[in-house]
């Protein structure tokens, strides 16, 4: 495993620092900013190709990071229905067939112990991932998102 350090709901967030805190800062907020001040000293036409071609490549660094995010929720949440399956009584089966996404998602870091507990807290009070997360006791790490 590339990242052995122990997770929690303190500490589960991925930070890749060259995409973090290089990357997404210049791409999304150094150079529109310096083509808008460009444009606003020089109003040249080609001044205004480099604002749009700047907004450009602002919208592909950020959809760049939310396509493979959203293909691993997608993932995430047919793992947790196929968990559920698994592991959850037929009555509590049908009930957990009105989690939503969201809920799915929050729920990946709950251990097979206290997931039927869980799932029951989701459904009753409308619990969002992250309020899922936050009563996660026994936190099974993922090391391997995106």
């Amino acid at each position: 495993m590339e990242n052995v350090r122990p997770q929690s709901y303190a500490s589960h967030r991925r930070f890749d620092p060259l995409y973090h805190g290089f990357t997404a800062p210049v791409l999304m907020l150094v150079y529109p900013i310096w083509a808008i001040v460009h444009l606003w000293r020089h109003p040249t036409p080609q001044s205004a190709v480099w604002l749009l071609f700047a907004l450009a490549i602002a919208v592909l660094a950020w959809r760049a990071r939310s396509f493979p995010l959203a293909v691993q929720d997608r993932l995430i949440v047919l793992e947790e229905r196929m968990r559920l399956e698994r592991l959850l009584a037929a009555d509590a089966r049908a009930g957990a067939a009105g989690l939503t996404d969201d809920q799915l998602i929050g729920l990946r870091f709950a251990s097979d112990e206290e997931l039927s507990e869980l799932v029951a807290a989701a459904l009753a009070e409308k619990l969002s991932r992250k309020q899922i997360k936050a009563r996660v006791k026994n936190w099974r790490p993922d090391y391997r998102r995106a």
